[in-house]
């Protein structure tokens, strides 16, 4: 009998312990969501009585991930009193070295959901799991923007704060109250039953049963980082099929039709089934694409920006065609590019760039290609970031990158790439050889300045590098300033269309998932001996850049057999 008052009260014990950690780890990520929704939220709702809900589904996701989490420990005090591994002091040093590690974790992935929102707004997701791809870009990213020497102490004093707050509550009392009596054998039982609960609520758990309001971001509080990570890890790729309602193409183009107005007579062709023909002869220019880096139209003054950070856009912007109502169809350069390539609206799950199977695609550039065009993608980073070497090269481009640049020709580079001056002094003597062999050339410039740490060489513009976003606008501008400048002084400069137009804006959060000013980038077509000045007012979005190039190349179409895309879903 006093054996089993022995186990019983171990056991308690041992409870207690479980009961107490699992309370800490969720005591951790209330307090994220708290300062995720006061100090970087901001939406009016993550302040109001509609954080509560929030609150109390994030909860039943951080019970879920800490049971699962407390599991090898549970079974380490189950088994412990049957081995008999140094009693009372054996267990406190297991208990200790199971716990430092998950608590320095617990500071981490705290530090790193702060980073991830306050740089797109939302809880891990698959470009979480994409930045453990490129892990070089994405650390040397934190080192040039965030001060390490500071951070890394903090986080890791926070993870031993975490340790000893868990052991002096929930560790100490179990250790000292524990015995070398063997277990009950019921305990084990039920202990087996209280793990599988749990791995079976996991594998059931949806993470939309987080999607209670209508809100993006309090759904996004709602969640729980570790759920969201692995989520994304395990669903990086979504088939089409499954997830999304299709109808046969027939009836989806009839219904389209019949939204149109006026809508066509029975029988009459479709009204977006086009035969466009150029209407005069053709513009025989090359051209040159500049997609910038987070560029948002807000920040041009033609736009009613008010900072004066793009003197030379909203020079050129009065001396071109200025499309005022173009909208990007991401928030991140792959969905840019893809759209510009390809014309093609975000597929679900990756971008076309970063998928498999993705070369031999009709493309802008193939287009080009089939008209005596050599197709050219200049990049100032390595192009190996997000699958765009493969991608462009796999498609008929020249890939020319951080790769082709010596070390006298960058004045300075980040983790990103070199300086937008410097790729741009690259882009010119690559168009200077094309031009010199009597090649037309399709040049598509990617640069990379506007992007956090938003650094760039000293005395340029009157922001101090590393300042703000607002600095690497500036510099950005500076950079296009200085291209158009020199390109003017080129042979091949008045036979050039060049395209200034953005990947995507700065912002990507907000109450909707597409609140529409966050989509809003500039799109500046300059050819002053070609184009006279005047303002687009037509809606549009990056798909139709490449059919407007064209246009305005006036360019003819290509046999089908050429122009075909062999692209599936997959």
């Amino acid at each position: 009998m006093s054996l089993l008052r022995l186990s019983f009260a171990s056991l308690s014990a041992r409870t207690r312990s479980l009961g107490r950690l699992l309370l800490l780890f969720l005591a951790i990520n209330a307090s994220v969501r708290l300062v995720l929704a006061l100090g970087w939220g901001g939406d009016p709702a993550l302040r109001s009585w509609q954080l509560l809900p929030a609150m109390v589904i994030g909860a039943v996701f951080d019970i879920a991930i800490g049971v699962l989490a407390l599991a090898p420990l549970a079974w380490l005090f189950a088994a412990w009193p049957r081995v008999r591994l140094g009693g009372a002091l054996g267990l406190r040093r297991a208990a200790i070295a199971f716990v430092l590690p998950l608590s320095l974790l617990a500071a981490f992935t705290a530090a790193a959901e702060f980073a991830f929102w306050n740089e797109f707004g939302t809880r891990f997701n698959f470009i979480a799991v994409e930045y453990l791809v490129y892990g070089n870009e994405v650390i040397g990213n934190i080192r040039e923007s965030y001060d390490l020497g500071v951070l890394l102490p903090a986080v890791g004093a926070a993870g031993l704060l975490i340790a000893w707050l868990a052991w002096r509550w929930a560790l100490a009392p179990l250790v000292a109250r524990t015995t070398n009596a063997a277990p009950f054998g019921r305990w084990r039982l039920a202990l087996t039953a209280g793990l599988l609960a749990p791995l079976a609520f996991i594998s059931a758990c949806d993470v939309r049963l987080k999607e209670f309001s209508g809100n993006a971001q309090l759904d996004d509080i709602a969640g729980n980082g570790y759920f969201e990570f692995w989520h994304a890890f395990r669903n990086n790729e979504i088939d089409y099929a499954r997830h999304y309602r299709t109808l046969p193409a027939a009836q989806a183009a009839n219904i389209l039709a019949s939204v149109i107005q006026p809508p066509p007579a029975p029988g009459a062709a479709l009204p977006f089934e086009r035969d466009v023909r150029p209407d005069g002869a053709p513009r025989s220019l090359n051209v040159v694409l500049v997609s910038v880096e987070s560029l948002s139209a807000s920040f041009l003054g033609a736009f009613g920006g008010a900072d004066q950070l793009t003197p030379n856009l909203d020079r050129l912007a009065g001396e071109s065609l200025l499309f005022t109502r173009l909208y990007a169809t991401g928030t991140r350069t792959v969905r840019g590019l893809e759209a510009l390539a390809l014309s093609v609206p975000p597929t679900p799950g990756h971008a076309i760039v970063k998928r498999p199977d993705n070369h031999g695609l009709a493309t802008l550039g193939s287009v080009l290609a089939g008209h005596g065009y050599e197709p050219i993608y200049l990049y100032g980073g390595y192009g190996y970031f997000d699958n765009m070497n493969a991608f462009f090269g796999g498609n008929g481009y020249t890939v020319v990158d951080r790769t082709a640049l010596r070390a006298d020709q960058i004045h300075f580079e980040n983790i990103w790439g070199v300086a937008d001056e410097d790729l741009f002094a690259l882009a010119l003597r690559e168009i200077d050889d094309r031009h010199a062999r009597g090649q037309r050339f399709f040049a598509h410039v990617m640069t990379t300045s506007n992007h956090r740490p938003f650094t760039y060489p000293e005395g340029r513009i009157d922001i101090p590098s590393r300042a703000s976003r607002e600095g690497g606008v500036k510099y950005t501008d500076w950079a296009i300033g200085r291209f158009v400048e020199q390109a003017s002084k080129r042979p091949w400069f008045a036979d050039t269309l060049f395209v200034f137009v953005a990947d995507h804006t700065h912002k990507g959060r907000g109450r909707q998932e597409l609140t529409p000013d966050a989509f809003h980038i500039p799109m500046i077509v300059h050819a002053p001996a070609h184009l006279a000045p005047a303002r687009i007012d037509t809606m549009a979005s990056q798909i139709d850049v490449a059919p407007t190039v064209l246009g305005l190349l006036r360019a003819g179409a290509l046999p089908s057999a050429q122009a075909a895309s062999r692209w599936t879903y997959r």
